[in-house]
Order: structure tokens, then C-alpha cells, then sequence
């Protein structure tokens, strides 16, 4: 039982990780040297894909590694944080690809606060269509700011809706 919840934990930590990672690498590594691949995304083009979307096949290899040697060597710690790193991506799927980007027409209409705050921070950040001088490089934690701008958007539609 204790393994488990130390698999359980490391799995949680891995995943909450995975933000600062995402972070450093969306504001480094694709708004640095790989702009080649991320440049599409923020100057949109026809069709469904995107080069950006082969950010999804370099994330996965690290967990696809993890969860391979971590099989083959019996490393349940190592399994663990493949499975952490496979959570975030999912919750990236979820997050940017279908509610932010609405890539899949699920929840176009959601009145959610941390929803509008999270579509308004990635707005931001698409405002900036060079690699330089961009902003709220994360996905799922959305700074105060942002979520002070919903707050104040929805005062001013419940005080115009009251009138």
C-alpha cells in the first residue's frame, strides 16, 4: 500500500511540475530556437495542423521513455513520473487544444471564471505575433492579473444587465 501512494504522490508532484517545465520550455525552447515549429501557431494558416503540433509527439517521448524503461527495469518511481508527464498532456489536449483554441467545438460557450481567465491569459499571449515580447507563457495556473480583468468584466455585465 505505501509504494502506491508514493507512486500515487510522485505521479501528482511530476504532473504539477510539468507547469514550471512547460513554462521555461514554451517561453525558451519554443519561443527561442524551435520558433520554426511554434511560429504557425500564433500566426494561424487553413487546415487543421499545425508544425506546433509536433510539440505533442517531443513531449511525449519523455513519458513513452519513462514508462518503457521503467518497465523493463521494474522502476515503479519511473513509471510514475511518465504517468505525471502523461496526465499534463492530456490536461494540455483538454485545456489548450479543445476549450482554449477550440480546435474540437467542446465548451465554446462556458462562463466558468478560471475558463474565461485562462482563454483571456492565452489571448494575451497570442497578441504577440513575433517570438519576442510575449507573455503568460504557462497553461493551467493564470496570473492575478488575468483573473482581475474577468472579475472586472463581469462587474461591469452584471451592472449593465441590472440597469
Amino acid at each position: 500500500m505505501m509504494n502506491w501512494l508514493l507512486y500515487i504522490g510522485i505521479t501528482l508532484v511530476t504532473f504539477c511540475l510539468m507547469e514550471a517545465i512547460t513554462w521555461l520550455t514554451h517561453k525558451y525552447v519554443m519561443h527561442g530556437f524551435l520558433w520554426y515549429l511554434h511560429e504557425d501557431h500564433h500566426k494561424k494558416g487553413e487546415g487543421f495542423f499545425e508544425k506546433n503540433d509536433a510539440f505533442f509527439i517531443i513531449f511525449a517521448i519523455p513519458s513513452c521513455l519513462c514508462f518503457l524503461l521503467g518497465s523493463i527495469y521494474g522502476l515503479g518511481w519511473l513509471v510514475s513520473i511518465g504517468m505525471g508527464i502523461l496526465l499534463y498532456g492530456i490536461a494540455y489536449v483538454l485545456v489548450h487544444e479543445i476549450i482554449i483554441h477550440q480546435r474540437v467545438k467542446w465548451f465554446t460557450k462556458s462562463n466558468n471564471r478560471y475558463v474565461k481567465a485562462i482563454r483571456w491569459a492565452h489571448k494575451m499571449h497570442h497578441k504577440h505575433l513575433g517570438k519576442e515580447e510575449g507573455e503568460s507563457f504557462g497553461m493551467l495556473l493564470v496570473a492575478k492579473k488575468y483573473w482581475d480583468k474577468v472579475r472586472r468584466d463581469e462587474k461591469i455585465k452584471s451592472a449593465s444587465s441590472s440597469i
